[in-house]
């Protein structure tokens, strides 16, 4: 049996400049720490993030003046492409886009979710009625002050029983950032309250998933059935995220 149990160093150490990532995570509440830390200190560039939003930055009153969640990454100049629904909370964001060093990608909450779970399933994509008639459906490029930017790809319309949807097509990447509550040494896992979000859909739709965890228990120890996720997803376990306060 394999041992799923590293350091978070060792765990970020197979990840490549130019890597896609998805991050669990809203605001911050649910997002593993304790790897996202350890990618910041192997300093990886380039990377292409899937989240829900940028975290939260050094700035905002609630962070105690540490970045939180995937703000940690922009602010040290690792990501090139963030694709997420709700970037407003991070002002890194908006000066990237400004700049042309940042490109933004915007999905819809409910999409986002849908498009990596349609990953997971191996589904070629989900049809929805969301952004019909936006700028997420034409694709089309809108000026930011001196620069044009695309906030989305053309997306396909598809006609069914005369109602009018968007073909969105799945969503993978090559890790997949989860955080535990608890888990078994299997990886086995479960996240409490608001940790839910994102975290057990990304474990679906990534080649690696590595699982930073608050609680790690022996094989057994809790029965299987305890966790919402299943082990097979996760390809290594770090402990040492600490307990989150909602």
């Amino acid at each position: 049996m394999k041992n799923k149990m590293v350091t978070a160093a060792q765990a970020v150490s197979g990840i490549k400049d130019g890597d896609t990532i998805m991050v669990a995570g809203f605001l911050g509440t649910g997002s593993p720490e304790v790897l996202i830390d350890a990618l910041v200190a192997q300093g990886t560039k380039h990377l292409t993030i899937i989240a829900n939003d940028g975290g939260l930055p050094a700035s905002n009153p609630d962070t105690n003046g540490r970045n939180r969640g995937v703000a940690k990454l922009l602010a040290n100049g690792q990501v090139d492409h963030i694709i997420a629904s709700h970037v407003g909370m991070n002002p890194i964001i908006g000066e990237g886009l400004m700049a042309g060093t940042l490109k933004v990608t915007l999905v819809p909450q409910g999409t986002l979710a849908e498009r990596i779970r349609a990953a997971g399933a191996g589904l070629g994509g989900v049809l929805t009625p969301t952004g019909l008639g936006t700028l997420i459906e034409s694709g089309d490029e809108i000026p930011v002050g001196d620069i044009k930017v695309r906030i989305s790809e053309k997306k396909e319309r598809v006609t069914i029983d005369g109602k009018d949807y968007l073909l969105e097509k799945p969503l993978h990447a090559d890790w997949a950032f989860c955080r535990a509550t608890e888990c078994d040494k299997l990886g086995n896992f479960s996240c409490s309250k608001a940790t839910k979000n994102f975290n057990h859909v990304m474990a679906m739709g990534a080649d690696h998933v590595l699982l930073g965890a608050e609680k790690v228990y022996e094989i057994g120890e809790k029965h299987p059935d305890d966790f919402a996720i299943a082990g097979v997803y996760v390809t290594y376990i770090v402990e040492g995220e600490e307990p989150w306060q909602i």
